[in-house]
């Protein structure tokens, strides 16, 4: 298969989805019957709550929701071919991913901009959130300390055996970092030209932009910082700390909406990289690693794809930041269903790139191209520099750099999502408790500084303590979250009176999917235990499977009860 045709049929069918389903799902559920205020406008608090227009929110959403799991994910799965990747990443992406993302926002904006965890005690029982919020958090915990690491990793340089400065391989990292740091500032500039001086958008977009391409100028040509991985680490731990209890319209907003540019342009380079080399996707199925051990296709595929077609992550996303800044019900389309389709036609470039990435390994045995980063930004910079010689260094340097971008974002997203995590945890909404009117105990750990600080913390501490021993359960853990949030609003939709069956298959599915892969997982930790010698990563994953198995099956059962028997006169 031409990479150029299965990008072209992939769109088509994509673009398909999105005006048909989604128009569909919108008449169904009621997107926009309600002539109501969303909760941006109803609740704004300069903080949390402020409206946005819809290509800043735009911009924030499909930042945060992408992170790196479009690109990590089919690297991951190459080894089952590109046809079984495509399949999942089309069928996922329109009838399990998008209507999980959209329902997510949707009933989020009717439950007063709520997270998912709220609309489970609303429409299923107090238990059930407590032990959604119990392992939301912790999931987020590993999100933190995974793309802190990744982060951290982009940026930190390289040390020779005696402890100096490699320059040479550190350039490329040193040269994001400086970008990175200068794009938080001119993000905080344009963000006070538009709340506070009320700059027109267009007017300051078109300065954004030239400011972008100033900042990369200046930090291609200098970049004085040469910092450690860890030392990264806790200066991105002290940046998510203040990034997460920011008011949004000073530092989320505009730098997410800044960064979408980067991010657009990302993806338009990679349609030339795809259109100059045609890439042939069958090499795949040659060159590509095989799964470790002989990895049955189910249920790891749909573990291992997962931003790609359906991932739990959005759905925290929907509900605790972007359904804050919605301004009209109905941007939920378009900034949701289409952010999850936009982020599926990523998920192909990627595709291309690994095809194009491990052909180039073969041809090339002694420049392998090797971990995530090197293979989508080298496969893609290779493509045009066969074509265009001399592009490959500032082409590769821009990918990391939007790479970093997605991963940024998607870090300081989750810090803020575990923050409400967090503090919701502690209170009771249905006694109208907040954090503002709680006393004791509860006052002081559903306080935003105090929660923020526990956050992040814990994420750093795991990110330097080998996160990635227990990094394999994240598959499982987030398409449990998916599970969970398609349950969550097939159960409100049902006791509201609306139509919830285009949940209940993927629902049932996800939950499968993940019970299954639970299983898979905690067997073989127990097989490296009983073989002697493991350390702790075994045993926290096995005792963690089986809470996690436990905790499906109590939430399904949960809220199959409910399904099956509505709870009548809910939220509409």
């Amino acid at each position: 298969m031409n990479g150029l045709v299965l990008l072209i049929i992939s769109i088509v069918v994509l673009v398909a989805g999105y005006i048909f389903y989604g128009r569909w799902l919108c008449k169904q559920w009621g997107v926009g019957e309600l002539d109501k205020p969303t909760p941006a406008h109803a609740l704004e608090d300069g903080i949390d709550y402020v409206p946005a227009k819809a290509p800043i929110l735009m911009g924030h959403h499909f930042s945060s929701i992408a992170g790196a799991g479009p690109i990590t994910g089919p690297i991951g799965a190459a080894g089952f071919g590109w046809l079984a990747c495509t399949l999942w990443i089309l069928i996922g992406g329109i009838f399990f991913g998008g209507v999980h993302d959209f329902g997510a926002l949707f009933a989020s904006v009717r439950h007063d901009g709520k997270s998912i965890g709220e609309i489970i005690s609303t429409n299923m029982s107090k238990r059930a959130k407590m032990l959604f919020l119990i392992f939301a958090y912790l999931t987020l915990i590993l999100v933190v300390a995974a793309f802190a690491s990744i982060v951290a990793g982009t940026f930190g340089a390289t040390f020779t055996e005696s402890g100096a400065v490699d320059y040479a391989a550190s350039e490329a990292n040193a040269r994001v970092a400086m970008v990175s740091l200068l794009f938080i500032a001119i993000a905080i500039v344009f963000g006070f030209l538009v709340y506070r001086r009320n700059a027109p958008m267009s007017v300051a977009s078109v300065v954004g932009v030239i400011a972008i391409v100033v900042i990369i100028a200046i930090g291609m040509n200098f970049h004085p910082i040469y910092l450690s991985k860890d030392a990264w680490m806790w200066i991105c731990g002290i940046y998510i700390a203040i990034a997460s209890v920011t008011p949004v319209w000073i530092l989320l907003q505009p730098r997410d909406y800044l960064s979408s540019f980067l991010l657009y342009a990302m993806l338009a380079l990679a349609v030339v990289a795809v259109v100059l080399a045609r890439p042939d996707m069958g090499s795949m199925a040659v060159v590509a690693p095989k799964n470790p051990a002989g990895s049955p296709i189910f249920p790891v595929l749909f573990t291992t794809i997962a931003c790609g077609a359906i991932s739990g992550f959005h759905s925290l996303v929907s509900s605790g930041t972007t359904s804050k800044q919605l301004d009209k019900e109905t941007d939920a389309k378009p900034i949701a269903y289409g952010g999850m389709l936009l982020e599926c036609v990523l998920a192909i470039l990627t595709l291309c790139a690994v095809a194009y990435a491990y052909s180039w390994n073969a041809a090339n045995p002694d420049s392998q191209l090797a971990g995530a980063t090197a293979i989508f930004g080298g496969g893609l910079a290779h493509m045009i520099d066969d074509t265009i010689p001399g592009t490959y260094s500032i082409l590769y340097t821009l990918l990391v750099l939007t790479y970093s971008a997605f991963c940024l974002t998607s870090l300081d997203t989750a810090t803020r999502l575990a923050r409400f995590m967090f503090q919701e945890f502690w209170l009771d909404s249905s006694k109208g408790e907040t954090p503002e009117n709680v006393t004791g105990y509860k006052k002081v750990l559903s306080n935003m500084y105090v929660s923020t600080a526990i956050t992040v913390v814990l994420g750093v501490l795991l990110g330097l303590n080998g996160y990635e021993k227990i990094w394999a359960l994240f598959g499982s853990a987030n398409q449990l979250l998916a599970g969970l949030g398609l349950l969550a609003v097939a159960t409100w939709l049902g006791n509201i009176g609306k139509n919830n069956k285009m949940f209940l298959i993927p629902m049932v599915f996800m939950i499968i999917v993940t019970i299954c892969s639970l299983l898979v997982n905690t067997k073989a930790q127990i097989g490296l235990i009983s073989a002697g010698g493991a350390d702790w990563g075994p045993y926290v994953q096995a005792i963690l499977g089986v809470l996690l198995i436990v905790l499906a099956v109590i939430l399904a059962i949960e809220g199959c009860m409910t399904i099956a028997h509505p709870k009548k006169g809910q939220k509409v």
